[in-house]
């Protein structure tokens, strides 16, 4: 008899639509969840049905069991995915499916309860003869007793949250002064993030690579891999790049990671899909870092060199099938690379984005394929993760499918919000990254904030094509209201065109564009000290068609009112033209107003007012997309007001704190 005819989708985005995308290729109907923020999102329409769950923050709709079960029982779902995140990795979740007569599409909640605690997970691989990182791991430590295990173990060691994942709660610590700070806003962060601040120590593995096996159980006692991944450039202990196979890993090294990685799932009793991660040493050492009791994000690079679909397989073992192969027959063929576009601004901290989304064109090409849950005119919302899609690119050897991925990054367009996209291009091309040659610190290593801020800036050549494409546009509208057609822009009876002056503010500030027309179509243009013999050719369906000295390109643009989105490939700038923009008064360093950087909502309120505060005092701690943004004063002076309290949600650019700067007198 058949275990489940329907599936319920207890998550939102990309992983709502690829699992629901398998569910129907297997013949399953498919029920989406949705929040008051998704109610017209991509995931909501892909399935056959979608129940309303509650208001937008995900503590109040995704992540309330009640509900999804509630959900599934409204609906007639038999089976619930959890996919990944949310309450994927939740043994209570686990339960309470199996309590309410549904199936689970995961491990079994005692699988997830054990592997979900880092310190016992930990205990349980030594007695299976997994290799692990020298640490600590008691139950009840205080910051104390942790401080003093840090100095027997030495440093560098990594802080790390017992329960979760996903880089929260998680530490670099490199000299015993940093310790005290390290476990104070580790554990804070776990708590929030996982309701639980116990902590653990290890010892820091310097110059390693960040590599897990993907493993597969059935209820029949089978159990295989399917190979590594590596996920080692990461930025804030959260990978942004995948690929498999390694660069690093023989296949000699792949046989001995995939046993041990088998011997530990059949050790607790493993079902489904699970991947242990590894941390790899230079000489050839590897050590167990965690079990993800799910499917994980970067699941596709899997399926593009071994040919299967990991979805199909969890449905099949959940309905009591057995594995479709054995070890055997696993084979592995080709390359393949994923990247994860977020919503996000590398150059500001990694502050994630929220806001409309004004533009969103996907590139096509062989061997490429992007998993997305977003759609054009949507709101990228403040309450969820700041990833919003994944490109991947598969090819017969690693540099073609990097080769891909370039390409499929230059020919993906996203307007509105600022996205990590020129980051991606810049690892992908960097160096180290061609060669291979790179392990977690890569980001550290070779991306430079004082960079990154240069490459989310528009340089001259962007300015005077935007100051062109601006120009000429209004050129062509003024020209078609008067009935005349494009011949005629730029005509007048003088002869000779006087030069336009246009300032253009962008995120480099301000700059001067002097435009002269040549012809109907030319335009010389200065930059500062730069000058470009440019033309526009036409500007039709979101394509600027123009040349630069003679050479043709073409470029993604929108007009949004005064301003011009513009990518020529290697990331979105936001150009607007500010030529009749009255001056503002110039206001020096600070202006002693605190305002909330994007949405989200208050941990914590250090500010009291009357209290006398410093540069760089922590004012105020923000959490948005899962991560915790300390606000700081940027004057010396005195607590004016405080208008947020903790616990409360507030608007990008809301006023939160103002003081009063010293020597100047309380407003």
């Amino acid at each position: 008899m058949e275990r489940f005819r329907k599936v319920l989708v207890a998550n939102r985005g990309e992983i709502a639509v690829r699992v629901i995308r398998t569910c129907k290729k297997l013949g399953y109907r498919t029920v989406a969840v949705f929040s008051e923020a998704d109610r017209s999102a991509p995931h909501v329409l892909a399935a056959d049905e979608a129940v309303p769950i509650g208001p937008s923050p995900a503590k109040e709709s995704y992540l309330v069991i009640d509900k999804l079960i509630a959900a599934a029982k409204a609906s007639g779902a038999e089976a619930i995915h959890p996919g990944y995140g949310f309450l994927s990795e939740n043994a209570a979740f686990a339960s309470a499916c199996r309590e309410a007569g549904l199936v689970f599409i995961g491990p079994p909640a005692e699988a997830i309860t054990l592997m979900g605690n880092k310190r016992q997970a930990k205990l349980r691989m030594i007695a299976a003869g997994v290799p692990c990182i020298p640490g600590y791991e008691a139950t009840d430590a205080d910051d104390e007793a942790l401080a003093a295990e840090g100095a027997r173990i030495g440093f560098p060691l990594m802080v790390k949250a017992a329960a979760g994942g996903g880089g929260r709660g998680m530490r670099l610590v490199r000299e015993a002064a940093q310790l005290k700070e390290a476990l104070r806003s580790a554990r804070s962060e776990a708590t929030n993030a996982f309701g639980s601040g116990e902590l653990i120590l290890e010892k820091a593995v310097i110059d390693a690579r960040h590599v897990e096996i993907q493993v597969f159980a059935d209820e029949h006692g089978n159990a295989v891999h399917l190979g590594e991944r590596d996920c080692s450039v990461q930025r804030r202990h959260q990978k942004i790049v995948e690929e498999s196979p390694s660069p690093a890993v023989s296949a000699e090294l792949r046989a001995r990671m995939g046993a041990v990685a088998v011997t530990a799932a059949k050790a607790i009793g493993y079902r489904g899909a699970g991947t242990l991660e590894f941390l790899l040493a230079p000489g050839g050492e590897f050590y167990f870092m965690e079990m993800n009791t799910r499917l994980q994000v970067e699941h596709p690079v899997t399926e593009a060199i071994t040919g299967l679909d990991l979805v199909e397989w969890q449905l099949r073992v959940a309905a009591g099938e057995r594995l479709p192969l054995s070890q055997e027959q696993v084979s592995w063929k080709g390359h393949a690379i994923e990247v994860r576009l977020c919503a996000e601004d590398p150059a500001n901290g990694y502050a994630p984005q929220a806001g409309r989304l004004l533009a969103w064109r996907l590139p096509s090409g062989e061997g490429v394929r992007i998993d997305h849950g977003i759609r054009e005119g949507q709101d990228i919302p403040p309450f969820y993760d700041s990833m919003q899609a994944k490109v991947i690119a598969y090819g017969a050897d690693r540099e073609m499918a990097r080769r891909r991925l370039v390409e499929a990054l230059h020919g993906l367009t996203v307007f509105g919000v600022t996205t990590n996209k020129t980051l991606l291009l810049h690892v992908l091309e960097h160096g180290a990254f061609r060669t291979g040659e790179y392990d977690t610190g890569f980001i550290g290593k070779h991306v430079e904030a004082s960079a990154l801020e240069r490459l989310y800036q528009p340089d001259a050549k962007v300015q005077a094509l935007a100051g062109a494409a601006l120009f000429h546009g209004e050129a062509l509208r003024l020209a078609r209201e008067a009935g005349l057609d494009g011949s005629f822009v730029n005509w007048n009876t003088a002869g000779a065109s006087q030069p336009v002056r246009l300032k253009l503010a962008s995120r480099g500030g301000e700059a001067q564009v002097t435009l002269r027309p040549v012809s109907t179509e030319r335009y010389e243009v200065e930059v500062g000290s730069e000058t470009y013999d440019l033309a526009i050719h036409g500007l039709a369906d979101g394509v600027l068609d123009f040349s630069v000295a003679g050479t043709r390109g073409r470029a993604r643009y929108l007009r949004a009112g005064d301003t011009l989105w513009l990518d020529a490939g290697g990331g979105a700038h936001a150009v607007t033209d500010v030529t009749y923009r009255p001056p503002s008064k110039a206001e020096g360093g600070g202006s002693g107003r605190l305002a909330a950087p994007m949405d989200g909502r208050i941990l914590r309120v250090d500010a009291k007012p009357g209290e006398v505060v410093k540069p760089g005092d922590v004012l105020v701690v923000l959490e948005a997309m899962k991560m915790e943004f300390q606000l700081v004063a940027d004057v010396a002076g005195t607590v004016e007001a405080v208008n947020v309290s903790v616990g409360g949600q507030v608007a990008a650019r809301q006023l939160l704190v103002v003081l009063t700067p010293e020597g100047k007198p309380a407003a």
